[in-house]
Order: C-alpha cells, then structure tokens, then sequence
C-alpha cells in the first residue's frame, strides 16, 4: 500500500482529544493490539471533529503520539520527536531519527507540549503504510504556512524512499536475527 500522492504533499489535518495515553500499568504501548480502545476512541473523536488523526497527549499533558501513527514536529530545522513513555516503538519512526543521525539532521526526543506544536515550523506523521505524511494543521491551526509538506518533511521523505529502495535492491537475505530497527 501506499499513500496518494496528494495526501504526500497536502497532508493530513489532526485534532487533540480528550483521550489520553496512558502509562504501561494501563495497557503497555508496546503491545501493538487491536484492544486499544483508548486509541478507538481518540479515532472517533477526531473523525468527528472533521480530522484525518487523533493527536494524543500523555497523562502529563505533553505530547504523546496520534491514534494510528506517530508524531513529529520540526522547530528552526531540528527534528522533535516524542519521548517513547507513551507510544508505540514504530519501526518507521525509528528509521526517521536513525536517517536523521546519518544525515547530520539536528533531532531529538522529548517531552512538549501542544503550544511549541502549534509554534512548529512543520509536522509530520510516520507509520509502514503512510511512509512520512506531512500535517497541515492541528486543532484548526495552521502549521508553518499551513501549505503541507515543508522543506525538511520532504527531505526526510526523499531519505525515507531512498532507504527503501536501498533495502529492496539488496533482495531476500538472512537478517541473522536482526529485525527492522537494525538495518540501518
């Protein structure tokens, strides 16, 4: 699967529910299940809201991750990513902050809140089958100029594809028990 090509470059617009992420005690955000009801709902709220994705906040308040993907925001050309307290380990997120390394791109991880997010330059979205989907707004506000992909969102696309084909060209091989976050 892929996403449409528009959606590559417009985005997808999220809305902050009222559901939150809670802690590993609660329901563990490594288990990739589909018993998330937390994430069920956050889903439906935001569909009702008229967004694409839920933007979910951890039981502190900063941001966590969205319902189905996770959440970036880029700030005066570094890459922010959420702390992993609240979310799901993603592989392609993983392969984002590891191709941000390999390519001197300035990121780290924290905790932030939804103000610096509505102050970012840019926003994005990663997961196996959205790849890096631009934001274009969250809770109605425009991020950036509000167009969609930014300068940085779709550089990190380029280095994203170029990973991909860079796997596929080397054909079936034996991983020697290696999974996917050591490839790179």
């Amino acid at each position: 699967k892929h996403a449409p090509a528009a959606t590559l470059t417009r985005g997808w617009s999220l809305f902050t529910v009222h559901v939150r992420r809670g802690p590993a005690d609660v329901q563990d955000p490594m288990w990739n299940s589909h018993c998330k009801l937390n994430c069920i709902a956050a889903c439906i709220q935001a569909k009702h809201a008229g967004a694409d994705e839920a933007l979910m906040l951890d039981p502190h308040g900063f941001v966590a991750t969205c319902n189905s993907v996770n959440f970036f925001v880029v700030r005066r050309g570094e890459v922010w990513a959420p702390t992993t307290k609240y979310q799901l380990h993603g592989i392609t997120r993983s392969n984002v902050l590891a191709l941000c390394q390999r390519h001197g791109i300035p990121h780290r991880e924290a905790d932030f809140s939804l103000t610096q997010v509505y102050a970012a330059d840019e926003a994005f979205v990663t997961g196996t089958v959205a790849g890096l989907i631009p934001v274009h707004t969250v809770d109605g506000r425009p991020i950036g100029n509000g167009a969609g992909r930014g300068l940085m969102t779709e550089r990190l696309q380029r280095l994203y594809a170029e990973l991909k084909d860079e796997y596929v060209a080397g054909g079936r091989r034996d991983l020697g028990g290696k999974g996917p976050r050591d490839l790179l």
